[in-house]
């Protein structure tokens, strides 16, 4: 989750813009002169684009004088793209922007890792893509075109790393709304609203047109209703997206963007951390780190950060859990607050730590 606008950067970074797929871009950025064989894949959150994330330019700094480049893709769900998009077309781009920079790391260098972190949202993205079916499974909507049984799927190229900053649940993000109101509408209105939209993308979520070869569309919730929810007025939101982030199912049968939510059964989370290992897409040798803000302004104060974070790692196995993972003091979800200098410092030494240990691999 991630729906505030980020300051302007005062400062640019040079780089290369890469095109890793048709009509995808990726800038990576690259400061100093030393080679750079490894690349740290970075994947934003809601309405993130190029440069919004502001600690971004605190870890391209540290990293200048290290064999390590950023690199940001751009993906379908960049900016406003998001709310037509999904996790699963998330990490079908993901997969080719992390193949292609393997590719051309392998033969400018002979070698090179790749690791991915998301922040936020971008977290979701990490955790579907370590941790679902390798080709993920066939979806009407995001795969439409392609006949199911025709269906073969982008295979994920296998990465040196992970890690998760500021993985939040829109679905406990979007209750806490609901339970204090906004500075427009009481609680009360606020939880018809939202009962009443999610009743009716129920009902409509899909549309079908006629014709030689029957369509799926996806519907749109009108903007003037989740505009009244916190989500931004340009944003058009389809009705399949809108019930991924609610979940309205929850926590028994959580959607595809519900992730982490505090009150998911072990079972569920089976089904996604307790799935990293057995999918072999991480490096088997690697660890996931888990970087959670100790003052998330989308986290309800209901949620036990650090109960959460041991359920997690048990869930996964200390193999599998990272020693550097931790909650931040202070940090808020993107530490982009004026009173963030020391939160960041602790996230760029806990990165750049990380990044380190996976050159070990």
């Amino acid at each position: 989750m991630r729906l505030q606008s980020a300051p302007g950067l005062s400062k640019g970074h040079p780089g290369i813009l890469h095109q890793y797929a048709h009509r995808l871009v990726a800038f990576e950025y690259i400061r100093g002169s030393r080679p750079k064989p490894h690349s740290l894949v970075f994947i934003g959150g809601l309405s993130d684009g190029l440069h919004t994330v502001e600690y971004l330019s605190d870890i391209i700094l540290a990293l200048q004088d290290s064999d390590w480049s950023v690199v940001t893709p751009l993906l379908s769900s960049s900016y406003t793209g998001w709310g037509m998009s999904s996790l699963g077309q998330d990490i079908d781009e993901i997969a080719q922007c992390v193949g292609y920079i393997r590719n051309q790391k392998m033969s400018l260098y002979g070698h090179g890792k790749v690791v991915i972190m998301g922040h936020s949202t971008g977290s979701q993205d990490v955790m579907h893509y370590i941790s679902c079916a390798n080709p993920r499974p066939y979806h009407p909507i995001v795969d439409r075109g392609i006949p199911e049984d025709r269906y073969a799927g982008i295979t994920r190229p296998s990465v040196d790393g992970a890690i998760m900053q500021a993985p939040v649940s829109d679905r406990e993000a979007a209750l806490w709304v609901s339970k204090t109101g906004t500075e427009f509408d009481s609680p009360e209105v606020i939880q018809e609203v939202y009962r009443k939209t999610i009743k009716e993308a129920q009902k409509r979520t899909y549309e079908t047109g006629s014709g030689d070869e029957t369509l799926v569309y996806d519907t749109i919730v009108p903007l003037a209703t989740t505009s009244r929810m916190y989500y931004p007025a340009d944003t058009p939101l389809s009705s399949r997206r809108f019930l991924s982030l609610l979940s309205p199912q929850s926590p028994h049968q959580p959607d595809e963007d519900d992730l982490f939510s505090s009150d998911l059964a072990d079972e569920q989370l089976q089904k996604t951390f307790g799935m990293v290992r057995t999918r072999g897409v991480l490096h088997p040798r690697a660890k996931l780190m888990v970087l959670y803000s100790g003052r998330d302004q989308s986290v309800p104060p209901w949620v036990d950060k650090v109960a959460l974070l041991h359920r997690w790692q048990t869930i996964l196995g200390e193999g599998a859990w990272h020693h550097n993972s931790t909650i931040i003091p202070g940090a808020s979800h993107a530490l982009s607050d004026p009173d963030q200098a020391e939160p960041r410092r602790i996230l760029v030494e806990r990165v750049t730590g990380y990044l380190q240990d996976m050159e070990k691999l």
